[in-house]
């Protein structure tokens, strides 16, 4: 019986381990800002069909959503999360729901598929003056991002 919490011990700080090598290594992955990214990785759809809520706070204002993200190296995207949404409400999920459904192929910057981590900013809602539509997606624009 003794043995057998040693080995449950030993299974936990082992995992443990994992969980915090794995967060170590999403740490030192490269950040790609999105503009920067066909260096890398291109995006390989043609279109999503995002999960988008019928109620919710804010769901008929002019947006933007920025979700962060890893491209793994097989190209699918891996741990979105919301970043901002600006003005606040449900809209960050349709976000994630769009990221979730992207795949990439690897760029020219990139021979040996390399993970990255970049983000994915879109926008909803949004009016027909390209002024005040850059205006708003510009506001979900994320520091530390590589931009060159």
């Amino acid at each position: 019986m003794i043995r057998l919490k040693l080995r449950t011990g030993a299974i936990a700080a082992a995992a443990a381990l994992l969980l915090v090598a794995g967060a170590a290594e999403a740490q030192n992955l490269k950040r790609v800002a999105p503009e920067n990214l066909t260096g890398y990785w291109f995006l390989t759809n043609k279109s999503v069909n995002p999960d988008v809520p019928n109620t919710g706070k804010n769901l008929d204002q002019p947006t933007c959503v920025a979700v962060t993200y890893m491209i793994g190296s097989d190209g699918r995207t891996q741990n979105a999360t919301i970043a901002k949404v600006v003005p606040a409400g449900d809209l960050g999920q349709v976000g994630v729901s769009i990221v979730n459904q992207l795949t990439y192929v690897k760029g020219s910057q990139n021979g040996t598929a390399v993970p990255v981590q970049t983000y994915y900013v879109t926008g909803f809602n949004l009016p027909e003056d390209p002024a005040r539509k850059a205006a708003i997606l510009a506001q979900c624009k994320l520091p530390g991002y590589q931009t060159t």
